[in-house]
């Protein structure tokens, strides 16, 4: 029997999906609930699983196709036998003879339906070898065709050399000459790979809110002596205790709805011509994955622990690298918080998430001398930057807004005592 693979309904806002990798070719056995192929939205990206067990029948959409909620991009054949089974009896039965006997080698495994995609490194091998890419099995991931399948192939045998001819000897040319000519034949290539739909909904929602919001960046150092301190003091406890580490963000995640309470202008939106301020605090949490930056958000972040804040942020890091973020989980958020020190950044404007008002940017922590009580001392210091909406807040909220966050990272005692 046969059955259709369909889109599935994937949120209330995406009408369509842009199809990824296959991880099952026509032809393979699969099993049920096992996983067929991604399917990238302008939000996330789903792993698609199989309904029934069988054997992958068809595939109706490629990679990079588009297909709309309800398609059919696949057919699934649930009486076929299973990839362990394909072969025929009389076959399998049946014993080699002397003369079919051949030196050992890896079998090669079956062609995909579509041309492969051929790597760069890949396309210079075949160059060299005279071969085409089409007598060349590719093996690695997405039916892609890598170096290594091509020099796998046996050499094609040298055609014989041509006769000697007289000729004027051409002059030599400067060494760097002969680098650039030799550069210019082979060695410059460009490798057009096509935006990915997260990459371009992202680009759209930046230039968006650099066209319809008034943006605007202030900026305050932090002292994390402190932070660093409780940390060291309580670190070991904490993780025996909830199994995971004290991190900085969840002291940034407290300090920032903490300020938000005092100006809640930063926890607002416009909404047509109106200001609507949220009674809640649902903090994004800005998380680098393979496709892209994913903002998965704490709902309810003023009722949440330290622990499980880290727990929470922790689980979104890992699921966010192996693209298994739930959509209903990036949906929403009053503030976002972006931690581009992690990668080293020392000082950065993040850009305003719509349709919120405002986006706290962190940075690296560095050791730098500092005055304190007419002394220059070493302390580790971090650069934090506000972008927030003007239409709605004013200069004075953000500049207090991110003095209040300096003053709750710096004695976070402030912070219970709320003063």
């Amino acid at each position: 029997m046969r059955i259709e693979l369909k889109v599935p309904a994937l949120g209330e806002s995406i009408v369509e999906v842009e199809v990824g990798d296959w991880l099952k070719q026509p032809g393979e056995a699969i099993r049920k609930d096992e996983p067929l192929v991604a399917l990238e939205s302008d939000k996330a990206t789903v792993e698609l699983p199989a309904p029934e067990s069988g054997a992958l029948a068809a595939i109706l959409k490629r990679k990079g196709d588009t297909a709309r909620i309800g398609e059919v991009i696949a057919v699934i054949e649930t009486s076929a036998p299973s990839a362990a089974a394909a072969l025929t009896p009389s076959k399998a039965a049946e014993p080699a003879k002397a003369g079919d006997l051949k030196p050992a080698a890896a079998s090669p495994s079956p062609r995909p339906a579509s041309p492969p995609r051929v790597m760069p490194a890949a396309q210079r091998a075949l160059a060299e070898r005279g071969i085409g890419s089409e007598s060349v099995v590719p093996t690695g991931p997405g039916g892609r065709l890598l170096k290594e399948d091509v020099l796998r192939e046996p050499q094609p045998p040298a055609s014989p050399p041509p006769a000697p001819e007289l000729r004027t000897q051409a002059p030599v040319l400067p060494a760097s000459m002969g680098a650039q000519a030799a550069a210019g034949a082979g060695g410059r290539e460009d490798e057009v790979v096509p935006m990915s739909r997260l990459r371009r909904t992202l680009a759209e929602r930046l230039v968006e809110a650099q066209h319809t919001a008034a943006l605007l960046t202030t900026f305050n150092e932090i002292d994390m002596s402190s932070v660093m301190g409780l940390r060291k003091q309580y670190g070991e406890a904490f993780q025996q205790k909830y199994k995971v580490k004290l991190g900085f963000m969840s002291f940034f995640v407290k300090a920032s709805i903490d300020a938000l309470k005092q100006f809640p202008a930063l926890n607002a939106e416009v909404r047509a011509a109106n200001i609507v301020y949220h009674n809640y605090y649902d903090i994004g949490i800005a998380v680098g994955s393979g496709k892209g930056l994913v903002v998965p958000v704490l709902r309810n972040a003023e009722r949440m622990s330290f622990a499980e804040i880290e727990t929470a942020i922790g689980d979104f890091g890992r699921r966010a690298a192996e693209n298994k973020l739930k959509l209903e989980e990036l949906q929403g958020g009053t503030f976002t918080i972006s931690n581009g020190g992690v990668y080293g950044s020392l000082l950065s404007t993040p850009i305003v998430n719509p349709p919120q008002s405002g986006v706290l940017g962190l940075h690296a922590i560095q050791e730098r001398p500092v005055a304190r009580e007419g002394a220059v001392v070493i302390r580790p210091m971090m650069y934090v930057a506000l972008t927030y909406d003007h239409r709605i807040v004013d200069g004075r909220e953000a500049v207090s807004w991110l003095k209040r966050i300096k003053e709750a990272l710096e004695n976070p005692a402030r912070m219970l005592m709320e003063v």
